[in-house]
């Protein structure tokens, strides 16, 4: 199953069968609200808190996930999943409402593809029938442990990035329809000496790097071999220094075929600065938008590759650089697989 020096590949072919994605009231006015399950038309969603309702956020896509599959939530064997609070709280909270085996992940903004390439080892080598795995993120909570409170109206540079009120989910199983999971490439820590927690998509890029190129030479690939290579959330900035990258290594990927998902939810209208972010933005984008193209046939094989700036508040007030990671997951179109 080890392909190269880093790269798993799934014989087996687990395959997602359903998905959740769940968003908040700004996520209602983007690019792809007709790509969410159910969107919330405020920050609080009847809770008294943001962190509350940040896992109520998890805990609705999760149902959402299992009810489309229309099993119960005791046929799952494992939940991983993670988020950006401290000690993953919110995930660990709804894991408590869901009452499922769990493993939970942090790998920041790259949590998503972690928790994917993770759960199809798992299915893989028949370690489990139904592994559901997920990420969340919550602009109001996040951007208060991480920066400052909304509430304060802080002004931000245009690097700065508007964090993603949401929650997907993916549930895996050895069997039944939808797309599969046919490889992943799991990243290393890449650290260029930035700092700035304010541009999050110029410290993540040459992870995004590493990981796509690590991925093509482990499985002998061109980049054309995607319909299209999505990142998580480097936003304008990081999206284009990522381009510079793989220009000056001769790694030749075109321009329209390699897409963000923090440049895909919200509309130029919204002013979010340099693009999303958030562990819930790749989640919400792949398991919603585009998933949804792949099952409209209108794309076949994409890797997705979502990029995490490993820091803290207190790795940030001590003034230490941002390492990064990126984990890259390759999904085809599929019909029925029966194990």
């Amino acid at each position: 199953m080890l392909t190269g020096q880093r790269t798993w590949t799934f014989a087996n072919k687990p395959v997602i069968i359903s998905t959740g994605t769940v968003g908040g009231p700004f996520e209602a006015e983007g690019n792809i609200a007709e790509d969410f399950d159910l969107l919330h038309p405020d920050l609080y969603m009847e809770q008294d808190s943001f962190e509350k309702a940040h896992k109520v956020l998890l805990e609705k896509a999760a149902q959402q996930a299992i009810d489309k599959a229309g099993i119960t939530k005791d046929q799952i064997q494992f939940f991983l999943a993670g988020d950006l609070i401290n000690q993953i709280t919110p995930t660990s909270f709804s894991a408590k409402t869901l009452g499922t085996p769990y493993l939970g992940l942090f790998g920041a903004c790259s949590t998503s593809m972690a928790g994917l390439a993770l759960s199809a080892f798992l299915v893989n080598a028949s370690g489990a029938n139904y592994v559901l795995t997920g990420a969340s993120s919550h602009n109001a909570a996040v951007e208060k442990q991480f920066r400052y409170p909304t509430e304060y109206g802080g002004q931000k540079p245009p690097t700065a990035q508007w964090t993603v009120t949401g929650a997907g989910t993916a549930l895996l199983s050895n069997s039944g329809q939808g797309p599969v999971v046919t490889s992943a490439t799991i990243g290393k820590v890449i650290d260029m000496g930035l700092n700035d927690p304010f541009n999050m998509g110029g410290a993540m890029a040459p992870a995004a790097v590493d990981t796509i190129e690590a991925h093509l030479n482990d499985l002998n690939l061109e980049p054309s071999h995607y319909d299209l290579i999505i990142t998580g959330d480097l936003g304008n900035i990081g999206r284009q220094i990522s381009l510079d990258l793989f220009k000056k290594n001769g790694t030749n990927i075109h321009d329209e075929n390699y897409v963000d998902c923090g440049l895909t939810i919200y509309s130029k209208d919204q002013h979010v600065n340099a693009g999303a972010s958030g562990a819930g933005c790749s989640a919400v984008v792949t398991y919603g938008h585009f998933l949804n193209r792949m099952n409209r046939g209108e794309l076949n094989r994409i890797l997705v590759v979502a990029t995490g700036a490993l820091l803290s508040p207190l790795t940030t007030q001590q003034k230490e650089s941002i390492p990064c990671i990126a984990h890259a997951v390759a999904i085809e179109s599929g019909g029925e697989t029966t194990k």
